[in-house]
């Protein structure tokens, strides 16, 4: 293994961190925004907590949605940049811009109109439904624009530029954060909102991302959009979209309604609130951790589909794949021995009570934390070998099957019978929870190994 990396070269792992580091910043910015929010939220008391970690359950959704037409566009956009073929990039942009905002609008729509219905789904408290419906129905409408500002953000990364996105989501998270303050507590004259607040601070932030993304479109000399081509990309684009991923939609979609499940099973648990208010605080801290590997996942993604666009054999794409998959995973223990060390020393006393987490809550957000970052190395494996190697390779179906067999068929059964059936201490349900990573990181290895998974996805019908 060591023999592997060293045959690299310095140059190639300062090339590496070079599209990792302002993706890692990305991810950071945008999970700290979550965060942000908790802590704001969290002042209010552990009933808002709730409301709001309740009502984020479908919007988790919308998230997953966001992200399944991002990476959809990121396997395209990559291979065609190998190619430097950019009258396609701007095909397939239109596409995803065309689609994605459709379907995004549409569940914004039903999330405005049924905000209660929809969160008397997830929980069995009503009141925690009254309480957290003004977020619902804003909230969805923000993803609307999240969307346009993320598919311009997924077509600047894959052509090899990530610092556009560390800049333009530190700028939104910036002015989320100050209009959070001002709209949630009511300050500078503003009225005090509460929860709504903070939905409409994310929607204000939203739509500046939009107006800047559509600024630099029209300016880029990188990927100059072709207008002709955005608004009439053809059927053969359309087809080759929708072929590559959709799979992918599916799989986000599949695995955030799973997740989303895993919250509404803690919220049918008999200490719901204290449930909820935990695992708010620990999932948003679990992220800060795994945006490392989201971001050395992404370029991944970018790294071995620019390598297939150029037409490198298949034998050089797999040596690079499990080069990079190898050093994803030494990171990711390195990080997790860092974050299982702060749980008794920073998150126990000071984090966990700075969001008035006491008594049972504190008890149950430790155990969720050192669960969720013992199981570091192996999430950041199936993050690149999933969103990284397979999507990259266009070996969409298997990407799916393997990012969701084990959280459906595992994850999800176990968590319900030691939750609701047995209802079992706190740290057999956190571990529970972690359960589908054991079995997908060997799934995983055993597919990439075949090497059955490398397509060219620029390839019309005709050529092939």
């Amino acid at each position: 293994m060591i023999k592997n990396f060293t045959r690299r070269g310095p140059e190639f792992y300062r090339y590496l961190w070079r599209l990792s580091l302002p993706m890692i910043l990305q991810n950071l910015i945008t999970f700290s925004l979550g965060l942000i929010d908790t802590f704001m939220v969290s002042q209010l008391g552990n009933t808002e907590m709730a409301a709001v970690t309740t009502a984020n359950v479908p919007v988790f959704l919308l998230i997953s949605l966001v992200f399944g037409v991002q990476s959809g566009l990121g396997i395209l956009v990559s291979q065609y940049w190998g190619k430097k073929d950019l009258k396609n990039i701007s095909r397939a942009l239109g596409v995803a811009s065309i689609l994605g905002t459709t379907i995004a609008l549409l569940l914004g729509i039903l999330f405005f109109l049924f905000p209660v219905p929809i969160m008397d789904l997830l929980s069995n408290k009503h009141e925690l439904s009254i309480l957290g419906a003004p977020y619902l129905k804003v909230i969805g409408f923000s993803y609307v624009f999240n969307m346009l500002s993320s598919i311009y953000v997924s077509a600047q990364r894959s052509v090899e530029n990530p610092n556009f996105g560390m800049k333009l989501f530190g700028f939104s998270t910036i002015l989320n954060t100050v209009l959070n303050y001002l709209l949630i507590y009511g300050k500078c004259g503003l009225p005090a909102l509460g929860i709504k607040g903070a939905a409409i601070a994310t929607l204000l932030a939203r739509l500046s991302e939009v107006s800047i993304c559509l600024i630099c479109a029209l300016r880029s000399k990188t990927i100059p959009l072709d207008l002709p081509a955005f608004f009439r990309p053809g059927k053969e684009m359309l087809r080759r979209f929708i072929k590559y991923s959709s799979p992918v939609l599916l799989n986000e979609i599949g695995w955030g309604l799973g997740n989303s499940l895993l919250t509404v099973i803690l919220g049918y648990t008999v200490n719901s609130v204290a449930f909820l208010a935990a695992y708010s605080v620990t999932g948003n801290l679990g992220r800060l951790f795994l945006v490392v590997c989201f971001g050395l996942g992404a370029a991944t993604a970018v790294i071995v589909g620019k390598a297939i666009g150029e037409g490198q054999s298949n034998n050089e794409v797999m040596d690079l794949s499990r080069t990079l998959l190898r050093f994803t995973t030494l990171v990711a223990i390195g990080l997790s021995v860092v974050s299982l060390l702060l749980v008794p020393l920073l998150f126990r006393p000071v984090v966990f009570p700075l969001f008035r987490l006491y008594g049972e809550s504190a008890v149950i957000a430790t155990a969720l934390a050192v669960a969720s970052f013992a199981s570091t190395p192996l999430h950041a494996y199936a993050i690149s070998a999933v969103t990284g190697v397979m999507r990259a390779g266009g070996d969409v179906n298997w990407a799916a099957a393997l990012d969701l067999l084990p959280q459906w068929l595992i994850a999800l059964p176990v968590t319900v019978l030691v939750a609701l059936v047995f209802r079992c201490d706190c740290w057999i349900i956190a571990f529970a929870i972690q359960a589908e990573s054991i079995f997908k990181v060997p799934m995983c290895i055993v597919h990439i190994n075949k090497a059955h998974w490398i397509h060219d996805v620029t390839v019309s019908r005709e050529e092939s």
